[in-house]
């Protein structure tokens, strides 16, 4: 098929301490194209040898870089940011490379653009408080960086969720070791590049492709890291932190997994609700943690909605990411692939009723496609009802009340975004007040959120929250100060 950017123009070594390098043992690993099932390119694997030079880099530059002035800290930032922006197409077509992401759903490389603006001009907000309620003494907290940090970033969104874990942190005066996923290095080998040609300093931002084992599993550990920022699985989110807490007890922020159900009851705008339940699994293919993978209706229209949701949902177009006109690409490779037909499987065998799909597909024969997949009636102990899917893929079932809703929607161990679709503004609120999630949509769903607003989840989705007014925090120590006054009056 060939691809809008040759092999050769891609970078496909570590950034670390202001040099892109090869491998300290020469290790690569095979980057394919989830459509076409071609090689792109072999990417530098992380050693533990790279990862703790990564880690030195950050540990020496950090004195520096957190008694930089916000002022000279933002310069870089904002260079960063317009670098992003004018990188826009290409980084889409990385993506839709790697990890079939349809170029007409991208809007990351903006997204993360828009957060380096943002945090470039928070330096000064990290300040503290000051007490005169201390007879005798002036008491002052500090607000300091916490130190070399780390981040692990997913595959499904990385370019947003490099700026979302390196923009505060930076603005924060933290430097950071960040590993991408081996599902999708492409575009943080790229950002890499444009955060050395943006001039920091050495050691400021390092960057490392590989998997979580060697690379991951030893920033988990690292006696020198003392932050380790990760999005994805609740499994390896429970690894890191107890890796965390073996070694120096580092500080840990988890955005993980979902199972996010939807509520419509009888008096909502159903064809509305069931166009965006269908846009959020259509998004990265169902591979989001936010995604409606669980819906609930009430019984008096559940048939109206289910005729509209399955319409909808069986209309998007398969086919090449890179073409504009498709809006459903392969998923992100071979292991979610294989993974997603498991859980086809389960379903086949269990006790829902089939109402879509339920089969792998391709398109002129390339692509890991699954079918748009819809079952009903699933009882609630079923695998596909209580684990996430990550893929295109949902249960819709009924309910009688509002009680027995929310207890349906609360029975599960995650709780990252819940919606809520009715005309009746008390029952949102209590509602929305009786869900256990981090987030909530009201008449609307994922991926519907706002840069301002606390990105995190209740339960096993995670701990720690994220966004405008929120991330700065998470890399700040505070420090208390006493300062004894002399009693003599002269």
């Amino acid at each position: 098929m060939g691809f809008p950017i040759p092999s050769d123009k891609i970078e496909r070594r570590h950034y670390i301490n202001g040099a892109f390098s090869e491998s300290s043992d020469k290790g690569t690993f095979e980057v394919k194209s989830p459509y076409s099932h071609e090689k792109i390119v072999d990417m530098c694997e992380a050693s533990v040898d790279d990862t703790n030079r990564a880690v030195a880099a950050a540990k020496a530059a950090f004195p520096a870089w957190s008694n930089t002035s916000p002022d000279i800290r933002s310069s870089y930032m904002k260079r960063l940011a317009g670098l992003i922006k004018q990188s826009n197409t290409e980084l889409m077509q990385l993506d839709a490379m790697s990890m079939g992401r349809p170029v007409s759903q991208y809007f990351d490389a903006m997204f993360a653009s828009s957060l380096f603006e943002h945090y470039a001009i928070m330096g000064y907000e990290a300040q503290g408080t000051t007490s005169l309620n201390t007879p005798g003494f002036i008491n002052m907290t500090l607000r300091q960086p916490i130190g070399p940090v780390a981040a692990i970033i997913p595959w499904n969104v990385s370019t947003m969720m490099f700026g979302m874990k390196v923009a505060p942190a930076l603005a924060a005066g933290c430097t950071v070791v960040l590993k991408s996923s081996e599902k999708a290095p492409l575009t943080p080998a790229k950002l890499a590049v444009l955060a050395h040609e943006a001039g920091f300093p050495p050691g400021v931002i390092n960057v490392l492709s590989g998997y979580g084992t060697p690379s991951g599993t030893t920033l988990s550990s690292h006696m020198d890291i003392r932050l380790i920022n990760f999005t994805g699985s609740t499994v390896t989110g429970r690894k890191i932190q107890a890796a965390a807490a073996s070694s120096n007890l580092k500080k840990v922020v988890l955005e993980l997994g979902g199972k996010s159900p939807a509520l419509i009851f009888e008096d909502a705008n159903i064809e509305k609700a069931a166009g965006e339940t269908v846009s959020s699994l259509q998004f990265l293919m169902g591979q989001a943690c936010v995604a409606n993978s669980r819906i609930y209706v009430q019984e008096t229209v559940a048939d109206r909605f289910k005729a509209a949701f399955i319409a909808n949902f069986k209309a998007a177009k398969k086919g090449d990411p890179l073409l504009p006109e498709t809006q459903q690409g392969p998923q992100a490779d071979e292991i979610q692939y294989e993974r997603i037909k498991t859980y086809l499987k389960a379903a086949k065998e269990g006790k829902g009723t089939l109402e879509l799909g339920g089969e792998v597909a391709q398109v002129d024969g390339k692509g890991y496609f699954i079918e748009p997949t819809v079952y009903s009636n699933v009882p609630e102990d079923e695998k596909t009802q209580k684990e996430e899917v990550f893929g295109p893929f949902v249960n819709i079932n009924t309910f009688k009340t509002e009680a027995e809703a929310i207890e349906k929607a609360n029975d599960t161990e995650y709780g990252l975004y819940a919606s809520v679709y009715t005309n009746d503004l008390s029952r949102a609120m209590r509602v929305a007040k009786a869900f256990q999630s981090g987030q909530v949509g009201v008449n609307c769903t994922s991926p519907s959120s706002a840069k301002d607003m606390p990105f995190g989840g209740y339960k096993s989705s995670g701990q720690g929250r994220e966004g405008f007014g929120y991330s700065l925090d998470e890399y700040l120590e505070v420090k208390s100060v006493y300062i004894k006054l002399d009693e003599a009056v002269r």
